[in-house]
């Protein structure tokens, strides 16, 4: 199930399913207001959107999900952005209406923590779902044009989009300091498998998509292009703890059939290289005839696409030339 693309006069709802949105600043969320409206858009938000507690960072978690459960059932909302991400989506999922989420298809879009619900609701309704910006996303104020790009292709164009590496990328702490930012020219994506393939994508944050495993709420990843990416929280310690994630997915049910692997670009905490992505990757004798390309623009720097989980990808990387297709 594609959900409608967006046009003038949708009314987008932003909902706050992992952290709080009272912990962006005003500029931020004025921004975010307007680089939306510009597209024709009306932004409401959900009513425990800036609801806070210790505990969770944000609302409760059944207030979290009453709201994600009532902008799926709000026939004026035509598509759903996360405010941020966070820690706390897993605590919701047994929460969510899938029912009336089946039969109210619409846009929802986030990324990192909201890997969650991404995954969960394309696996038990069978709706296509977002990896892009959040709304804070959009009150970036420089190094956002990417990023709006790929999410007008994909949310309000035709679906469709030929993935072309940015010209640079940032991993600065941009919602401290907006107006000194430090960009880095991109060397662009890199094969570390040749191959071609063609498939459904199924992925986003690696080590959130692995809290699934075991339960009802994992995606099948059969016949799947996974795409790919973590956070550099684990510090120093990033490719052994990326290593045994990837691992436990390798060893999921179905991956004997999985077609391909897109890896998106590290932060700079994680002192990961292109030598170290090809040591990690030529270990596993699982990969060995699939095709791997690393440091697609998508992760947690910035910018990034917006792909589509449940969508269609088709990859080509031949002769240090890749071609990256992604519709949905």
């Amino acid at each position: 199930m594609i959900p409608e693309k967006l046009k003038q006069g949708d009314e987008v709802r932003i909902v706050a399913p992992s952290r709080s949105m009272s912990m962006l600043k005003d500029d931020c969320i004025n921004l975010a207001i307007e680089r939306l409206e510009s597209l024709g858009l009306k932004v409401t938000f959900a009513k425990h959107v800036k609801d806070f507690e210790p505990d969770y960072m944000a609302a409760n978690y059944k207030d979290r999900a009453e709201d994600l459960n009532e902008a799926f059932k709000d026939s004026n909302v035509k598509a759903i952005l996360t405010a941020i991400g966070g820690f706390n989506s897993n605590q919701i999922i047994k929460y969510l209406d899938y029912d009336m989420i089946k039969k109210n298809p619409k846009i929802l879009c986030g990324f990192s923590d909201i890997t969650i619900l991404l995954d969960t609701i394309y696996k038990k309704t069978g709706l296509v779902t977002y990896y892009g910006p959040h709304f804070s996303s959009f009150g970036m104020k420089k190094g956002f044009d990417y990023t709006f790009e790929y999410f007008k292709k994909i949310l309000l164009g035709d679906g469709k989009a030929q993935i072309v590496s940015s010209e640079n990328w940032s991993d600065d702490l941009w919602f401290l300091d907006q107006e000194n930012r430090e960009f880095i020219d991109n060397k662009g994506m890199f094969i570390i498998n040749e191959g071609e393939a063609e498939g459904k994508i199924i992925g986003g944050n690696l080590c959130t998509l692995n809290l699934l495993q075991g339960t009802e709420y994992m995606p099948d990843i059969k016949n799947s292009i996974l795409f790919l990416e973590d956070d550099e929280m684990a510090g120093k310690l990033f490719l052994v703890e990326f290593d045994r994630n990837l691992v436990s997915l390798i060893q999921q049910p179905g991956f004997e059939t999985v077609r391909g692997i897109v890896l998106g670009r590290c932060q700079k905490g994680s002192e990961m290289t292109k030598e170290k992505w090809m040591k990690l990757i030529k270990s596993k004798p699982e990969l060995e005839k699939i095709p791997v390309i690393a440091d697609c623009d998508f992760g947690h720097t910035t910018p990034i696409i917006t792909f589509p989980i449940g969508g269609h990808a088709i990859l080509k990387a031949k002769n240090e030339k890749i071609e990256l297709n992604i519709e949905g």
